[in-house]
């Protein structure tokens, strides 16, 4: 992945959970970054780098990512003292993603899906086992017409418990609150156009754009390259058959008739659930 260096902090965006910032680089771009002092830590970096490449390899829109340099000096004049805590404790390499002027958040209200996209989406996220594109909270952006997915950094969960990788990350992948659910019409085909896609040679490829230095440190491991053979290892596996990961579409719509409705939480204009 490039290397570029913040040249100037622009402005935190404080909807995001990890307090992401704006700024801007020494090759005239400018980038959302995401901080190696967050909360959430590195792994969530690694997650954004490995489920964000491995989406644009499988035909998806997802913006531009690079390392972004962070000068310590870069903080020393912030106002605000928790951004000011954050840039000091991110100084070295962070990750940042390409800024999307002017793009708008996806509202299915004001824009539909077609089942080709949503299923490919949802196929995607089930295999990443991202749990963070529901109706309140799609991380997807509509710029010039397009809808880019954005924000993975809570995929890949069976990295923080890496002695029970292979149970944690297994079962069926919750769709109930998936935004994209009520349009994935064509999961089956999607499922047939992406899964052969899922070799280990892609795997590696992307893989190999994570720094060593987010990956190091790993008690699990000895060293990058071990860990980088973990996920693979544990993606592609997840690739094979039976994908029983991914329950069919009717399963994702079906309400039984007592207890819990699935889905009785998502609105009533996304279809796919609530009161009949």
């Amino acid at each position: 992945m490039p290397l570029v260096t913040a040249i100037r902090y622009v402005t935190p965006l404080r909807e995001g959970g990890s307090l992401p910032g704006v700024v801007e680089a020494d090759d005239l771009g400018t980038y959302v970054m995401k901080f190696t002092g967050a909360g959430q830590g590195r792994k969530a970096l690694v997650a954004e780098v490995i489920a964000g490449e491995l989406g644009r390899r499988l035909g998806l829109r997802v913006p531009d990512q690079v390392i972004i340099d962070l000068d310590p000096a870069i903080g020393r004049h912030e106002p605000d003292p928790d951004v000011q805590d954050l840039l000091k404790a991110s100084t070295g390499w962070n990750l940042g993603v390409d800024f999307l002027p002017g793009s708008l958040g996806f509202d299915p209200l004001g824009w539909t899906p077609d089942a080709g996209f949503a299923s490919r989406v949802l196929w995607f996220d089930a295999f990443i086992g991202n749990v963070d594109r529901s109706w309140r909270n799609p991380n997807m952006l509509v710029w010039h017409g397009d809808v880019w997915l954005i924000d993975h950094g809570a995929s890949l969960y069976f990295h923080h418990a890496w002695a029970n990788a292979s149970r944690v990350f297994s079962g069926p992948y919750d769709v109930d609150d998936h935004v994209l659910t009520p349009y994935a019409t064509a999961l089956a085909d999607a499922e047939a156009e992406l899964a052969p896609r899922i070799t280990e040679a892609l795997l590696r490829e992307v893989l190999g754009l994570v720094p060593d230095r987010w990956l190091d440190g790993d008690p699990h491991f000895d060293g990058a390259d071990a860990a980088r053979d973990a996920y693979v290892e544990l993606l592609l596996a997840r690739a094979a058959e039976p994908r029983d990961w991914l329950p069919e579409l009717d399963v994702a719509h079906r309400r039984p008739d007592t207890g819990t409705r699935r889905g009785e939480k998502r609105p009533s204009w996304l279809g796919g659930g609530g009161s009949r």
